[in-house]
């Protein structure tokens, strides 16, 4: 398995049979080489979308269309897109299971909101989400954008992921010392990427306190482009 980090909450994940991107925003994305575009998407096979907001969905559809791959998320914002993009898509919700070739996805909650740019105001797009990605022997956890919640309980438990990918920047987000909570309290991680920080001066700049405070986890920090493979 390989998992490269896209900067922001962007990823590559190379999985059993598949490549998944995941939330791709390469478009404005301060902290992307724009040079490196072509490498980040290189024979993908689905994208996976988390929620509705620019910094999560800004070349999903592009990306899609140029590779004729589907888009797989909450069935609200991909009806939407297949009938105003004519975009390829998969629709599911929280609580069910697709097959990506050899890997699973399973859509499970996350506590955020999920809205797209209209021209006077936000407009709703269904609901933000996580999702639990199987395949190889192992389960990642990816937390989309989210706090600390009561069903991350059940979730650890039920799934047993001993990779976790968390946003941790603040603000929108958890933060590090969220995020070092809630990996503690709910999951029993072998491997921690955390996501959704630095690629703004108001987000957290550095995963210092979540390594610290996660001495028997090994906390992977890659660099925007920098693959961990495991």
């Amino acid at each position: 398995m390989k998992i490269t980090w896209l900067g922001h909450s962007s990823f590559r994940i190379e999985i059993e049979d598949q490549i998944l991107l995941i939330d791709p925003w390469f478009t404005g994305n301060p902290v992307f080489p724009q040079d490196r575009k072509e490498a980040a998407i290189e024979n993908a096979t689905a994208i996976l979308i988390t929620h509705a907001h620019g910094d999560h969905t800004g070349d999903a559809l592009g990306v899609a269309a140029d590779l004729g791959i589907p888009i797989a998320g909450i069935y609200d914002l991909m009806s939407h897109w297949e009938a105003t993009k004519g975009a390829k898509t998969i629709g599911f919700n929280k609580g069910g299971t697709i097959s990506l070739g050899g890997a699973r996805v399973t859509m499970v909650n996350a506590v955020h909101s999920s809205t797209l740019a209209g021209d006077d105001a936000p407009l709703p797009a269904g609901s933000e989400a996580g999702f639990m990605i199987s395949g190889e022997g192992h389960t990642i956890y990816l937390s989309g954008d989210t706090d600390i919640m009561a069903d991350m309980e059940w979730m650890g438990d039920l799934h047993k992921p001993d990779i976790g990918i968390l946003c941790a920047g603040g603000h929108f987000t958890m933060d590090m010392s969220r995020a070092a909570y809630a990996a503690k309290r709910y999951f029993n991680f072998q491997t921690l990427i955390p996501c959704h920080y630095m690629t703004f001066p108001l987000l957290e700049q550095s995963a210092d306190t979540l390594i610290k405070a996660l001495p028997d986890v090994d906390v992977k920090t890659p660099k925007v482009m920098e693959t961990v493979e495991i």
